[in-house]
């Protein structure tokens, strides 16, 4: 027998982060500040890079499309989450959730290898100064970047159309803030075998292949800078590469702990909080943390800052 038409289905249920009335309330003004400073953070830093021709370095253009992926990241859940805290009827549409969950995953994985890409920009920056400009040309920038995008798109659109294309029950609620897979699968009354292993196999794969490239990058670049017999040269390469290995530590930590565990009723209540860190605190953090620790950045914030009063 063929199973159930899935597409029955029209609408699912979020359950959030509470019941609770007064904590969503109070939720709502919390989520709706971190959301405006995500906003003017990588809104700033994608103008700054853009405008500031100090700014017009490989690192730099890594780094504005970064930021455009975790604006991207941040607005494809906080809206709805913030409509939630405020409606009784916490609901989605089935399109909005397939939606949802491709966006979702293929920004994760996009931004799995813009970091990877980023590393490589150091690692040339740092053991081959002198053939920087050839190396980490302008073309090969962008091929760099298309190829993050393209496999952010192809894992994404193939992950959700796997978890669409699964049978769900009766119940349509989803144990989470956003439509996560997950929750999803836990839905399903269909056999998810094939699912569950399609998720393990993209996420190690994207995982471990992104962090394998981090990390021999910066085995490199450590052996380069331990070569170098100044302090302060080796303080400045290093000051380099900080804001790029504070972020990696922060997004890859909480995505282990997310995705390469088989979904239970606990793992997914867990998974709820590591995911407001990466939805929320992440894209929030990821600006802050470069301008305030570049010089180049708060020089140049610096001057647009004189301009516009000027």
């Amino acid at each position: 027998m063929s199973p159930p038409n899935h597409t029955a289905v029209t609408e699912f249920i979020l359950l959030g982060l509470t019941d609770d009335p007064v904590l969503q309330k109070a939720l709502f003004g919390v989520f709706l500040v971190i959301y405006l400073i995500t906003l003017a953070g990588n809104l700033g830093m994608i103008v700054l890079i853009r405008t500031n021709p100090h700014l017009q370095t490989p690192m730099y253009f890594f780094l504005s499309h970064l930021s455009f992926v975790d604006l991207c990241y941040s607005s494809n859940v906080t809206p709805n989450i913030l409509h939630n805290f405020l409606s009784d009827r916490k609901t989605i549409s089935y399109a909005g959730c397939f939606t949802q969950c491709l966006v979702f995953i293929a920004l994760v994985i996009t931004e799995f290898y813009l970091l990877a890409s980023m590393a490589l920009d150091r690692y040339v920056a740092i053991c081959s100064p002198l053939l920087y400009s050839t190396r980490m040309s302008k073309d090969v920038c962008i091929f760099l970047v298309t190829v993050s995008y393209a496999c952010g798109f192809f894992h994404g659109l193939s992950q959700a159309l796997l978890t669409f294309h699964l049978s769900f029950c009766d119940s349509r609620e989803i144990n989470h803030f956003y439509c996560a897979d997950p929750p999803l699968i836990m839905l399903a009354c269909s056999d998810t075998y094939v699912k569950k292993m399609a998720m393990f196999v993209v996420a190690g794969l994207t995982l471990s292949s992104s962090l394998f490239i981090i990390l021999l990058s910066y085995i490199f670049i450590v052996a380069s800078i331990l070569a170098i017999r100044s302090v302060e040269g080796r303080h400045k390469a290093f000051s380099t590469c900080g804001s790029h290995l504070t972020i990696v530590t922060l997004f890859y930590g909480t995505l282990f702990c997310m995705y390469l565990r088989p979904p239970t009723e606990k793992s997914v209540k867990e998974s709820k909080i590591f995911a407001v860190f990466y939805s929320f605190l992440s894209p929030m953090l990821n600006p802050l943390i470069y301008s305030m620790r570049n010089k180049d950045v708060i020089q140049a914030m610096q001057q647009m800052i004189k301009r516009n009063f000027s």
